[in-house]
């Protein structure tokens, strides 16, 4: 398997060009089942979750042609109900595609979706059941495979005890075709869920209240398809940012859109991290004597969960003592222990909080990248460390980012990719 070898101590200088949203096109991929016309996605990354949605809907039936980070889709000859557990096995999305299967034919099969250390296999789907049930639906489970029917989908009143950007986004793909008026409350109110109700809202279908906790959909007979610019990605953008201020580096980041990470650049103000934001543009600056800053994550607009662990790397070096507290995911916090080995002063709380003690030195280690995010987290720690670190795994990495190791060539990173 290929790794990542990373002498730190670099500076970094020049422009990087943020891709399009990992969870914009993973969820516009299936979004294609709702309707029997060709939509056309742009900006598309390539990455591994595309590549693997796309086998699934290529397994389904449908027609893919694939340019330069653009997709043309065609889903007329769906062709089956049930999801081939062999590639849903593999990815957590897979179950975005249950919602716009049941819609359109008014059944569907699937297997428990799988997912990394963070979206692993045993993570529930409660919530998503729960939403079809309201719906109408009828679930049949038996050991961990669903089978999910509904003669008509009906609207309903519906509240998310938890709120859930993907189970917002799959009650609102299904309750589109779904007769007369669907209510959503306590709903995520990401930027990807507003960017696919502004298509949804193109295609025909009556959505009202995206971006907020209440969403409403006025049920429609069928959704035609277009042309979507997918969104950029705004953690690669609070990525990139806190690898330059960790860094001390100056770089322009292209492409992205500030607003959408403002809890971050709030936060950046606070601690000394100097920065131009433009309306598609961050220019980050040289900035010395950061002071640590305490963070709970919390659902956006708060601090997203995956810029946490790049974060807590930007403390290492900061000044002073900083609580992180993870409030999403139970297991997001297990990676620090890999910067204590790399010199950090870390003490884990409890599963949810650990405290960083900086600045503290880095030094090159052999990891192994357990998730996304951590993953790139690891990459800013080896741009800091002493020497030569070696990251192991770095499929995780290549998930969410793409051709990573190429980017950061051209900022002056030594990186290289090794088999």
């Amino acid at each position: 398997m290929p790794k990542f070898i990373i002498t730190g101590g670099k500076k970094l200088s020049g422009e990087i060009v943020v891709g399009g949203a990992k969870n914009n096109a993973q969820i516009m991929i299936p979004v294609s089942l709702l309707s029997t016309e060709t939509i056309t996605l742009k900006n598309v990354p390539i990455i591994d979750g595309v590549e693997k949605s796309l086998e699934l809907l290529r397994d389904l039936g449908a027609e893919v042609i694939e340019g330069d980070h653009q997709l043309e889709i065609n889903t007329a000859k769906l062709s089956k109900n049930e999801l081939d557990k062999k590639i849903a096995d593999k990815f957590r999305t897979s179950v975005m595609f249950v919602g716009p299967i049941l819609a359109r034919l008014g059944e569907v099969k699937f297997p428990h979706p799988g997912g990394c250390v963070i979206g692993a296999a045993g993570r529930p789907i409660d919530l998503f059941l729960e939403g079809f049930k309201a719906l109408g639906a009828k679930i049949e489970i038996k050991d961990k495979y669903y089978h999910i029917t509904a003669q008509k989908l009906h609207g309903c009143d519906f509240f998310f005890n938890l709120m859930t950007v993907t189970g917002t986004q799959s009650m609102l793909m299904t309750a589109c075709l779904a007769a007369g008026r669907t209510t959503m409350r306590n709903c995520a109110m990401e930027p990807e869920v507003t960017a696919l109700a502004d298509y949804l809202n193109a295609q025909g279908a009556k959505i009202s209240g995206a971006g907020t906790p209440t969403i409403i959909i006025e049920g429609v007979e069928k959704l035609g398809a277009g042309i979507c610019e997918i969104i950029p990605d705004r953690i690669e953008t609070g990525s990139f940012a806190l690898m330059a201020a960790a860094t001390k580096s100056e770089i322009k980041i292209t492409n992205c859109n500030p607003e959408h990470i403002l809890s971050l650049l709030t936060i950046f103000d606070k601690i000394g991290v100097n920065y131009e934001k433009g309306n598609d543009y961050l220019i980050m600056k040289k900035s010395d004597n950061i002071k640590a800053c305490d963070l709970k994550t919390h659902e956006y607009p708060g601090f997203s969960t995956d810029l946490q662990s790049p974060y807590v790397v930007l403390m290492t070096q900061a000044q002073g003592t900083s609580l992180i507290q993870e409030t999403i995911y139970d297991r997001r916090l297990i990676w620090a222990d890999m910067l204590s080995q790399m010199g950090a002063n870390i003490t884990m709380c409890d599963p949810h909080r650990i405290v960083v003690n900086g600045p503290t030195a880095l030094y090159s280690k052999k990891l192994i990248s357990p998730d996304i995010r951590a993953g790139i987290a690891l990459v800013i720690a080896a741009m800091v460390a002493e020497g030569a670190t070696e990251i192991d795994n770095i499929y995780q990495i290549d998930r969410g980012y793409e051709q990573l190791d190429i980017r950061l060539k051209k900022l002056g990173a030594a990186i290289e990719r090794v088999d």
